[in-house]
């Protein structure tokens, strides 16, 4: 009797804790979830549609004997399933959220203790349990779509992976989504843009799959292109969505809180591992053309989180200015923001450049400057109407959602006037300093080795030019930066 009570307490003790470290959230979400008609009407009509589909299926198998459909009928169950985890799951954890903060019902959900990452994870996490549901009530579908002939089992379970990290990215995205606008017009419009994202998600989920089926799990594993595209993409999933719900928890955040530590310290963990990753996928391949495409896409992601970054809020509290010191980056504050941007810039090109050095194995190659040429145009016009902004000296055209704004409008006008004006000058194709202001003409210039730019000299001094505007125009943002954390604080 001892024995068996000695063996109960410590099995209770296991519970009790297990049950406190429960989010309470993710009880009231799935239960209100599974309660609603929403739930009941699409899970009652993906399972007809499989079963009409199994049906199919079936009298298929019929008619024309051994031909493998098996391809066919699982894109068709994977699509049943892709409505519900690319589209309805994310719409409604978004509609979650902005119904707590329309309702004003937030307040009193910071009052249980839970606190903005804990609220956060619950409602993501309740999506993810009822997604479990859908997938494991469409799962003996799927497994039937197998025994049809036409896909392996190993491209299957690829494809419901990948599948499941892109249905959380796009929950995320959608939780991220529902804490940016403040006001009605603000909602309204985060609104279409989320609608507009999700449509994007299932049709870019739906063709993936496709790809991924039609490639085919043994010619994807020997392509270095496709595998090296899927582990890139399974990559920036994980680890964006972890950026994203970090900023999204930041944005519910106190502003006496030092809300900018999580998420600066999650981007910056992801450029140090995004450069290893790098590293090791040209240690296997050695490839050129993989440095490229990676320095390009992490400049263009960076150059997006540095515009969040340098376009933060400078009213923080006075315990947290008064322990800041210029190197602390995590800090709060626009101009801290900045520089940690302009630093993983650099940090990221150098990697990417040091990498195409040693896959060149030649300094003096022609395609050296466009990968250098990346990070000074991110960073031209990344600094560029930070202090732009500042000239009309009108706190109205200093806030984040001007300056941010103002970033979109001077890179149109950055692609189409210098163009416009070349043509209309000299009717040619394009002028050679003219085209140097156009940040995609003047990347294609400095990377090609048949462009005006053929002869070293003449390219790499025209790169100094560039990077001598890059580095004014870095400076002018730094200190109108500076200066206008000066003013607000001393207001």
């Amino acid at each position: 009797m001892s024995a068996t009570a000695s063996v109960e307490v410590p099995r209770a003790w296991w519970l009790a804790r297990w049950a406190e470290r429960l989010n309470p959230l993710v009880v009231k979400e799935v239960r209100q979830g599974l309660r609603s008609r929403v739930f009941w009407l699409s899970f009652g009509l993906m399972l007809l549609a499989c079963f009409i589909l199994s049906l199919a299926a079936y009298v298929a198998t019929i008619e024309e004997g051994l031909k493998p459909q098996g391809r066919t009928f699982f894109l068709a169950f994977f699509f049943c399933l892709g409505m519900v985890h690319f589209f309805l799951l994310p719409y409604g954890a978004y509609r979650s959220l902005a119904r707590e903060r329309e309702d004003e019902t937030w307040v009193l959900l910071l009052l249980t203790g839970l606190g903005p990452r804990r609220i956060l994870r619950g409602k993501v996490a309740s999506s993810l349990v009822q997604g479990g549901l859908y997938a494991s009530a469409v799962g003996p579908f799927l497994l039937f779509s197998y025994y049809l002939n036409g896909i392996d089992l190993p491209t299957l379970l690829l494809v419901l992976l990948l599948g499941a990290c892109w249905f959380l990215f796009l929950t995320v995205v959608a939780v991220c989504m529902a804490t940016l606008a403040e006001g009605r017009m603000g909602r309204g419009l985060a609104h279409l843009v989320l609608l507009g994202v999700l449509g994007l998600g299932l049709f870019y989920g739906q063709v993936c799959a496709w790809f991924l089926c039609e490639q085919g799990f043994r010619p994807l594993i020997s392509s270095d292109g496709a595998l090296v595209f899927a582990l890139v993409s399974l990559w920036l999933m994980l680890t964006c969505a972890w950026l994203l719900f970090e900023t999204a928890a930041a944005r519910l955040s106190l502003v006496t809180e030092n809300y900018s530590r999580a998420p600066r310290r999650a981007l910056v963990v992801q450029t140090v591992l995004s450069a290893l990753v790098v590293l090791l996928a040209w240690w296997d391949s050695s490839s050129q053309r993989m440095v490229w495409a990676m320095s390009l896409l992490g400049c263009v992601l960076l150059t997006l989180c540095g515009l969040v970054l340098a376009t933060d809020l400078d009213g923080q509290a006075r315990s947290l200015r008064a322990a800041t010191r210029p190197w602390s980056l995590l800090r709060p504050g626009a101009l801290r923001g900045f520089r940690l941007a302009v630093l993983l810039l650099l940090f990221w090109s150098a990697a990417c450049g040091a990498l195409f050095v040693l896959s060149t194995r030649n300094l003096a190659s022609l395609e050296l400057p466009g990968v250098i040429s990346l990070p000074l145009y991110a960073l031209l016009y990344l600094s560029l109407p930070l202090w732009v902004a500042r000239l009309p000296r009108s706190p109205v055209f200093s806030s984040p959602a001007t300056v941010r704004l103002l970033f979109f409008m001077l890179g149109g006008l950055g692609l189409l006037v210098p163009s416009l004006v070349s043509f209309v000058l000299w009717r040619e194709e394009g002028n050679t300093l003219l085209s140097l202001l156009n940040p995609f003409l003047g990347v294609t210039l400095f990377s090609e080795g048949d462009s005006p730019l053929d002869e070293p000299v003449l390219a790499w001094s025209l790169l100094g030019c560039v990077a001598l505007l890059a580095a004014l125009s870095v400076f002018l943002a730094d200190r109108s930066l500076a200066a206008r954390e000066r003013e607000v604080h001393a207001a």
